[in-house]
């Protein structure tokens, strides 16, 4: 595999997901809002509802997430290295130059975020700058910047509103039924039971689903910043050792929560409790050794 149809093979397959994503949301919309009797314009309704509450987070959620990871902004003068670092990869990608943050955590860590390339920031904590030589950070970074160009920001913050919506969807019919206010009108129709039957199984497994396929554009957003940022650096080798030497370290990110954990470039978690022993069906990230592998057959 080479850089070229590791991005292809990744863009395409991600956004084949969203498209699939997308069609069993307006199915489990569909079937649940007739399930319960209403008018399928139900569905539409909370989804608009779920779009202006996530437009909302989605432009504040940059400094929310800085801010809760304990990250603070520097300049020039206080780190020329890594100052200096993210502005030629920002030129030689052709983006803007991004705000450039320092978590203060022995742990190895970095993360982007900005709903666009022009108000995008990347943070890296201050035991990836001790961890990394020059080659390894360069490459950590460049997989950042990649994140950034790549708007996966954007598109992860689609998904996140369809699986909202399909919560939603889930609990208005499980409390419809519980409180028993389904539609009179609807309850003796033999379609309508048919409809009934279909939305309880739905309503059970759909939130599951929704939350694997959200994980399954994650991690296919992940591989292609791997092979953007390799093809930034030209030096696929400088990330797969920086993966190795971040995931081989112990230390938890003790920041880190799980509506962040997405963000890092290695689970931040690591041996911490629960949270750093779920399976890989429940990752955001896929398999290191998989990502170093597929690396060093760039």
């Amino acid at each position: 595999m080479n850089i070229y149809s590791a991005i292809s093979t990744n863009i395409w397959k991600s956004y084949l997901i969203l498209v699939l994503f997308v069609t069993f949301a307006g199915t489990v919309a569909y079937v649940l809002t007739k399930g319960i009797g209403y008018d399928p314009s139900v569905g539409i309704l909370i989804f608009i509802v779920s779009i202006i509450y996530s437009f909302v987070s989605y432009f504040f959620s940059d400094k929310i997430v800085l801010a809760a990871s304990g990250a603070r902004e520097i300049q020039k003068k206080d780190n020329p290295e890594l100052f200096r670092t993210v502005e030629n990869l920002a030129i030689g990608d052709g983006i803007p130059m991004p705000r450039v943050y320092i978590i203060n955590d022995p742990s190895p860590n970095a993360f982007a975020t900005g709903r666009d390339p022009k108000h995008a920031a990347i943070a890296a904590t201050t035991g990836i700058l001790e961890r990394l030589d020059k080659a390894e950070l360069e490459g950590v970074l460049a997989h950042e910047l990649s994140h950034v160009k790549n708007f996966d920001t954007r598109l992860l913050a689609i998904t996140a509103v369809l699986v909202g919506f399909i919560s939603l969807l889930t609990d208005m019919f499980m409390r419809s039924l519980f409180w028993g206010n389904m539609r009179n009108d609807d309850r003796d129709n033999r379609a309508q039971g048919i409809f009934l039957l279909i939305g309880i199984v739905l309503a059970i497994i759909a939130p599951v689903i929704a939350s694997l396929i959200q994980l399954a554009v994650s991690r296919k957003r992940e591989l292609l910043a791997d092979a953007s940022g390799a093809l930034l650096t030209r030096y696929p080798e400088g990330l797969a050792s920086a993966l190795e030497k971040i995931s081989a370290d112990p230390r938890p990110l003790k920041t880190a929560t799980g509506a962040t954990a997405h963000l890092f470039i290695v689970n931040p978690f690591k041996g911490k409790g629960f949270q750093g022993s779920l399976t890989n069906l429940f990752s955001t990230h896929p398999p290191i050794e998989e990502r170093i592998k597929i690396l060093r057959s760039m």
